[in-house]
């Protein structure tokens, strides 16, 4: 749980300091004429992604994936039983849903530039009401897409994704939207500046990420390579009869004869067949 659920919180503080608010109407007011979902974009991938593993959906339904073949409620519960287990999971699903709408898809708001005809007509009276339902009901699409599209994760691999990936790029994204707030707010910089310097700040250090990365996995190819070859040589050292190969070693055909009754085999090549 700790390892999405940091990162969702930590991809909220990034809207409070964008909005300069926690309070959500302000924060719906300040996202026009944009959403946070363009400006925030990595707080809103991040947000997404978690939210589907606070769900326990598809691809991150782990606390369901052990029990559910002969046990738990997928097997023990019918009918209504059955019912309240999913209508608790969807009341979540519709919750978070609700939440991304108003931190970053400008809440009952509409879109951008059906916001600007008429002087705001399309955002008075019901039209609130059913953009907020479009926005929640786009969400709710997306879970069940989701489910039908992504195989499910392991525990390490989730971890591994919650750790390494989530949780650090929303503490660089925070220190980043910190900066541009500052530099802007107090320094009067220019905003076509700070839009470069955001942008290559974030090609940086995905580049440096992404270098890494691959530095790692051909130190581990390499290390692998080596473990495999030193355990060819020890089989081919000590052991008198054939074995299949291991994987990503190459296999070499050798009768069995040959390596039980080597002269045998040599007399027999000496004096011909049938000698």
């Amino acid at each position: 749980m700790i390892s999405y659920e940091i990162a969702m919180g930590l991809s909220f503080v990034a809207v409070f300091l964008y909005a300069g608010s926690m309070s959500t109407s302000q924060i719906v007011s300040a996202q026009q004429p944009m959403w946070f979902a363009v400006i925030l974009l990595p707080s809103f991938i991040i947000y997404v992604t978690a939210m589907v593993g606070e769900t326990n959906r598809a691809p991150f339904d782990l606390p369901e994936a052990e029990g559910e073949l002969v046990a738990g409620f997928h097997t023990e519960y019918s009918s209504l039983k059955f019912a309240l287990f999913f209508l608790a999971e969807y009341v979540n699903m519709v919750t978070v849903s609700a939440l991304a709408t108003t931190l970053f898809l400008g809440g009952w708001q509409a879109p951008w530039p059906l916001s600007t005809i008429g002087d705001g007509m399309l955002n008075q009276g019901w039209w609130g009401l059913l953009w907020f339902l479009a926005k929640v009901c786009l969400f709710l699409f997306m879970f069940i897409w989701l489910r039908g599209t992504l195989p499910r994760f392991r525990y390490d691999q989730f971890m591994k994704f919650g750790w390494k990936v989530l949780i650090p790029a929303s503490l660089a994204w925070i220190v980043l939207v910190a900066t541009f707030r500052a530099l802007r707010n107090e320094v009067s910089v220019d905003l076509t500046t700070l839009s470069i310097l955001a942008v290559v700040a974030v090609v940086v250090v995905f580049g440096l990420s992404w270098v890494a990365e691959v530095a790692r996995e051909r130190r581990r190819a390499r290390e692998e390579a080596l473990v495999l070859a030193e355990e060819a040589a020890w089989r081919a050292e000590h052991q008198t009869h054939p074995v299949p190969p291991m994987p990503g070693e190459p296999f070499a055909y050798t009768p069995r004869a040959r390596q039980t009754v080597p002269s045998a085999v040599a007399g027999d090549d000496e004096e011909g067949p049938g000698a």
